[in-house]
């Protein structure tokens, strides 16, 4: 209880009280009857599956959809998807054959539509799983119905409960049976925005559930790059640039990035390759550069890969093609550890037991903070200001106790499976188990 107490304490603007409470209904969860002894199967509807070119928004799905197989057992769930590819569909039917996967528009009236419309009558409740939340949509239509609903590991920006559609934007959040932010930033953004839903608490993103591998592609890839277990560092930078070839979506994703971001971008790159050149000299293993996001490939080769020597080349492996969730949570579980800027690597890393870093950008939305409110400051840096030998030091840190960065990895996994056993304790009251 200990180890919770000095977690829940990294939330301040959180009731404590409330927070323990929690978790002692986390912690006996185990003594509660099975979801569905009663013969009453409740159906859960999840919408996820935001895109097929990123891991993390691939990760969340398989991780939300295991938390929910795990608390909540003889449930019927469906997946509402985004979008889905033959392989990331292919992930989740192996994973969860007993899914039933939906895809559409509910504004549009043909098959797919009307499935969706049909399927929410069937729902005991709605859930928004982890992301940045910005499409109000969901949270109106279930609202308009008059459908319990909740959001799973969501983060905002200030500007989500401010100028003039705040008041309409914090109604919904206020009709929401419960409100899971994946950071203390975000949960403070909403307190102090007065929002009122019955339950507004902290739980970690999604994604941090996921337990999907891909053991035999991992090896293949390992074998071939001559990446040997625990002797890797993988790497991969955030660019400004295009999400989507010929998409235009500033500021994050611009199609043509300013002078300042392409400054931004070189200024990160540089970071990396002094701190890529100083782990091949000091420790002569290897660093793969991983892709979070498909579209980074291209520019963390031309970034990083193609200005280092020859010397330190030698000791790198540039990933050539884009990989599933699955693979990656393989290798990711043979990592020494992983150093990224993007989020999600990280969250997919620690839930198979490998330390990180995360050389975060603020900028990008304040999720980063997930890391530090799960007990992990220590290997959260921000990246403009901290000097590649403080972010080389940390990673030698790592390495000089290994054995205690795994247990670090552990007590913070802990906490995060306590958190998720508190929210579906949650959810199975809202649903009438």
């Amino acid at each position: 209880m200990a180890a919770f107490a000095m977690n829940a304490s990294s939330l301040p603007t959180q009731s404590r009280r409330s927070f323990l409470s929690q978790a002692g209904l986390a912690l006996g969860a185990a003594s509660l009857p099975a979801f569905g002894q009663t013969g009453k199967g409740k159906t859960v509807l999840l919408k996820s599956a935001w895109d097929t070119i990123n891991i993390g928004d691939i990760g969340h799905t398989p991780g939300t959809l295991r938390i929910l197989e795990q608390h909540l057992p003889d449930a019927h769930v469906i997946l509402w998807a985004s979008k889905l590819d033959d392989r990331v569909e292919a992930l989740l039917r192996r994973r969860f054959p007993k899914v039933e996967i939906l895809q559409g528009n509910l504004t549009k009236k043909d098959k797919k539509g009307e499935a969706l419309v049909e399927a929410f009558s069937r729902a005991d409740v709605a859930i928004h799983n982890s992301g940045m939340g910005t499409d109000t949509s969901f949270m109106a239509y279930c609202k308009k119905i008059g459908k319990p609903y909740g959001l799973y590991g969501q983060s905002y920006f200030p500007n989500f409960v401010e100028g003039d559609a705040a008041a309409s934007r914090i109604d919904l959040l206020n009709h929401a049976a419960f409100v899971y932010c994946r950071e203390g930033k975000t949960l403070e953004i909403l307190k102090n925005a007065g929002v009122k839903t019955p339950v507004l608490e902290f739980a970690p993103d999604g994604c941090f559930g996921i337990d999907v591998r891909d053991e035999e592609r991992a090896q293949a890839f390992m074998k071939q790059a001559g990446l040997d277990d625990r002797k890797f560092i993988t790497i991969q930078l955030r660019t400004h640039s295009a999400k989507h070839p010929g998409v235009h979506n500033p500021p994050l994703n611009p199609l043509h990035p300013t002078p300042e971001q392409v400054a931004d971008d070189e200024r990160r790159a540089g970071i990396y390759r002094e701190l890529i050149t100083m782990w091949v000299k000091e420790t002569g293993h290897k660093v793969l550069i991983s892709p979070e996001v498909k579209k980074e490939m291209v520019h963390n080769k031309r970034l990083l890969y193609d200005r280092l020597p020859a010397d330190i080349q030698k000791n790198m492996v540039n990933m050539d093609h884009f990989w599933n969730a699955d693979e990656a949570a393989s290798v990711f579980a043979r990592a020494h550890t992983v150093v990224c800027h993007e989020p999600h690597s990280p969250i997919i890393a620690l839930a198979n037991g490998t330390p990180i870093i995360h050389n975060y950008s603020e900028f990008h939305s304040p999720k980063c903070w997930m890391f530090k409110d799960i007990g992990l400051s220590e290997w959260l840096l921000e990246f403009d200001s901290t000097p590649p030998r403080k972010t080389m030091d940390t990673l030698l840190a790592i390495d000089s106790d290994y054995p205690a960065a795994l247990a670090k990895v552990k007590k913070a996994m802990d906490f995060v499976h306590e958190r998720q056993a508190a929210t579906m304790q949650v959810i199975r009251k809202i649903i009438g188990a």
